[in-house]
């Protein structure tokens, strides 16, 4: 059984959310470059170029990709053969006070009613899964709040199908217009129940843009997904061209014969998210 100390788990977490705030990750990076070259849109591709020409900001002075640095959200696979000394939401929480304090990243968790900010970003949104070894993977994503609400989650009948859940993830991406800050990456999860369709769609943005599904038959569906999405003619920003999505990712699970639960969970350009493993 290894032993991990809470504040080495702390310490990571700090350093992560920073990095994950400022740097952009490769494949969004990548996608830009790509999406430079297909786009046809004047309009729309100074709004790439302005795009790239931030990422190189950010990493150039240190300052965030955005300034809605997101609500805290973490996947974490704990190993089963590891014990954490200490309380691992706590330790997890404490990363995320110092890096959001230490990094200068707005903090923008508040009382849903009163609206009083709780003045740290915490508490954060820790989604665990036990799972085989003696490691701790942590997924780190900056939600903002501009894509986050955006975001819907139905209950389909199943005879409504395929045809249904495309009909419903288009139309999602067709309401949000611009608001979302496009182009965006679209996660839908199919399946589970009313409450876990929603954690597969945001577990689905953590893909890289370039990771194909394993299953065939799914990355067909979000490849017929991606292209319905980028004829909308929504483009970069909502100023018009090809490029309303990167990508399109899903999360699939068994669901009850009677149900066909159903989530799109939007994330805008600046995807900001970051793995680590200790």
């Amino acid at each position: 059984m290894r032993t991990i100390n809470a504040g080495e788990i702390s310490d990571l977490v700090a350093r992560t959310v920073v990095e994950a705030n400022v740097k952009a990750p490769d494949d969004i990076l990548m996608a830009f470059k790509n999406a430079l070259k297909t786009e046809t849109s004047p309009a729309g591709r100074e709004i790439i170029g302005q795009l790239l020409e931030n990422v190189k900001l950010a990493g150039d002075t240190g300052l965030p990709l955005c300034q809605d640095t997101g609500l805290a959200v973490f996947f974490v696979e704990m190993g089963a053969d590891c014990r954490v000394e200490g309380d691992l939401y706590q330790a997890i929480n404490k990363g995320v006070r110092q890096g959001y304090e230490k990094g200068y990243l707005r903090k923008s968790a508040c009382h849903p009613l009163t609206r009083k900010n709780t003045g740290d970003n915490t508490p954060a949104i820790i989604h665990l899964d036990l799972v085989p070894g003696d490691k701790i993977k942590i997924r780190f994503m900056a939600k903002g709040g501009g894509s986050e609400n955006m975001s819907r989650a139905t209950m389909l009948t199943p005879a409504q199908g395929w045809e249904g859940i495309k009909k419903f993830v288009v139309q999602r991406v067709a309401e949000a217009g611009p608001n979302p800050c496009p182009p965006t990456i679209v996660g839908v999860g199919i399946g589970g129940t009313f409450d876990f369709a929603p954690i597969l769609a945001k577990k689905a943005l953590f893909r890289a843009l370039d990771e194909k599904n394993s299953d065939p038959e799914i990355a067909a569906m979000e490849d017929e997904l991606l292209a319905a999405v980028n004829s909308l003619g929504i483009g970069p920003m909502g100023m018009g061209g090809n490029t309303t999505s990167l990508g399109v990712k899903i999360e699939m699970a068994p669901c009850h014969i009677a149900s066909l639960p159903l989530a799109v969970n939007i994330q805008c350009h600046s995807a900001r998210h970051k793995e680590v493993t200790i």
